[in-house]
């Protein structure tokens, strides 16, 4: 069987965790595929020096599009324009959704519903965009894969998806993210992590994360005395996180913004973090409160129901928005050390059940039953 995995958001400008998703899913399934089986990535058309980033070990490809991701986006939201080719079964993981060619079935993965449950915390633009696109998936795609089973419920009262198309495939800790490497004491010092503990985010700068709340949190008089560390990409919607902190009267000094880092890096950040703050507004599934666990961090999370389903009982939760609670909240992790240690085992225990082989195995399971095929086993 070859499938056509559609690898453009790894490429993007700010892959986020929608990237990170194509990336570990895309080799996950190369790594489980059978005599046979081939995977094939496809991308617009970018400089072939731009499209080789999207380059893993057993992926085929990537094959780019005879056009740039702007133009197969418009084409694509009126059902026309180029497609992969030479492949039994089409992937989409984000929804820059592809027409169904007859004969060769679709599958979608649709991460979240922010699009019709919280359209403020992105660009009208983006909103509409998303929503249209959503439309096309439910209406063409044999099949539409979910993180959680908030997110099915979520996407189900605003697109209409039969159950027996919808289903739910969590998602996985990346190897690099949780191997801490032997040169973890060099990498701190250079990224200038604080000797004594702090407080982590790890979030794309945008509206929908919730990093407003975090900073005005550490202005509570509740919250620890520890620095804040971030390790995200600029977003949209002009959050400057310094401007932000200012504006609430918080020092500025407190902070230490890494931006975008690599694998390694994020390992020791990860490792050496007090706690991960995930404040989020609306999340599909939430990668950070997983990568963070998996290193024993305790974590504090807004009470959205995707991180309440992700994080169990592994994680503390707060209402959304409410400096206050995240304050003391962190201040419990921070100073508690039995709540620490309970928390730490709880994570890395729940952590360990979510792995891309597992999502991978689920995946090919689908491929196989949407082609008709007989049932995969990973064997």
């Amino acid at each position: 069987m070859r499938i056509g995995f559609l690898v453009d958001q790894m490429l993007a400008p700010v892959p986020g965790g929608t990237g990170r998703y194509s990336a570990e899913l895309a080799a996950a399934l190369a790594r489980l595929a059978r005599p046979g089986d081939a995977v094939i990535s496809w991308c617009a058309w970018r400089p072939e020096r731009e499209a080789d980033a999207g380059t893993m070990a057993g992926v085929l490809g990537p094959i780019r599009l005879p056009l740039p991701r702007r133009g197969l986006a418009a084409a694509w939201l009126r059902g026309h324009g180029p497609v992969p080719t030479g492949v039994d079964i089409v992937h989409a993981p984000t929804l820059l959704v592809p027409p169904r060619r007859r004969g060769v079935p679709l599958i979608v993965t649709i991460h979240d519903a922010v699009p019709w449950t919280h359209p403020q915390t992105l660009t009208p633009h983006g909103a509409r965009w998303h929503r249209r696109m959503g439309l096309r998936a439910a209406r063409h795609a044999d099949a539409v894969i979910v993180p959680t089973r908030a997110v099915a419920a979520d996407i189900q009262a605003h697109l209409t998806i039969p159950d027996d198309r919808l289903h739910v495939i969590g998602e996985g800790v990346a190897e690099a993210v949780t191997t801490v490497p032997v040169d973890a004491d060099a990498r701190a010092i250079r990224l200038g992590l604080p000797a004594g503990g702090y407080l982590l985010t790890l979030a794309t700068l945008e509206p929908r994360k919730g990093l407003d709340t975090a900073l005005a949190a550490l202005r509570e008089p509740a919250a620890p005395d520890l620095p804040l560390v971030h390790v995200g990409s600029p977003g949209w919607g002009g959050l400057d996180l310094r401007t932000e902190a200012a504006r609430l009267g918080l020092d500025v000094t407190r902070l230490r913004l890494l931006g975008r880092i690599d694998d390694a890096d994020l390992a020791v950040v990860l490792s050496r973090a007090t706690g991960l703050l995930a404040p989020s507004r609306s999340e599909g599934f939430g990668l950070p409160v997983i990568e963070a666990m998996a290193h024993g961090v305790p974590v504090v999370v807004s009470d959205i129901p995707a991180l309440v389903e992700v994080g169990g009982d592994a994680v503390v939760t707060v209402p959304v928005g409410d400096p206050a609670a995240l304050a003391a909240a962190a201040a419990s992790v921070a100073g508690d050390e039995g709540l620490r240690s309970r928390l730490s085992a709880r994570g890395r225990a729940r952590a360990a059940a979510f792995t891309w082989n597992e999502a991978a195995e689920a995946v090919w399971s689908l491929y196989r039953r949407v082609t008709g095929s007989r049932a995969f086993s990973a064997g």
